[in-house]
């Protein structure tokens, strides 16, 4: 009924049918090599492709003198470090505020607690981004060193790239705007074609 294709590299079978002996792989939509002009850019690169490896913490927990400004934030009043940390983890489905007046809440109601409700985040922060879990575990962390670890979460996302002082929506458009930008922009040629 339908004429034979011609298979020129053998690739079909020799019975009647056209179907492939070999099966390609499943589409996913993943590409295998990545190039950054074929890149989703409804949120940030650095969560599609982060900066480091397993075990590549980008600051220590007692380096907390090298950012004095939110050293003092974070001693004076954690539920503004503990806000913005959150809002980026959570993409913008939580905004600072109310993740830091939780945050708060819990302080001003049992006293000490809210590390409870910040060591999930520390390790939805060791997940994203395939963090150890250094020194030690992630309640003990945050138990003994509230405010120590919370810094060093809080330095962890700004070196990937995250503004923390703009939240997560602020730092999507920046970067769309960054995108939209550099596709408007004429190329430059060094070299001009002369007559």
């Amino acid at each position: 009924m339908y004429p034979q294709i011609q298979d020129p590299y053998g690739q079909y079978s020799n019975s009647s049918s056209s179907i492939p002996v070999s099966h390609p792989a499943p589409v996913t939509g993943i590409p295998v090599n990545p190039s950054p002009q074929y890149e989703n850019r409804q949120f940030p690169l650095h969560d599609l492709y982060p900066h480091g490896r397993e075990g590549a913490w980008s600051s220590g927990l007692c380096d907390c003198c090298s950012d004095v400004k939110n050293c003092c934030i974070t001693f004076w009043c954690p539920c503004i470090t503990f806000g913005q940390i959150a809002e980026i983890l959570d993409k913008g489905t939580t905004s600072c505020a109310t993740a830091g007046a939780i945050y708060g809440l819990l302080i001003w109601l049992t006293g000490y607690c809210g590390w409870i409700y910040s060591c999930t985040y520390r390790s939805k922060l060791r997940q994203q981004y395939m963090l150890p879990e250094s020194p030690c575990n992630d309640c003990l962390v945050h138990c003994f060193c509230e405010t120590c670890s919370l810094c060093q979460e809080y330095r962890e996302l700004q070196s990937r790239g995250f503004d923390m002082s703009i939240g997560w929506h602020g730092n999507v458009e920046g970067q769309n705007r960054g995108v939209a930008m550099a596709a408007t922009t004429a190329p430059v040629f060094e070299g001009a074609m002369i007559r």
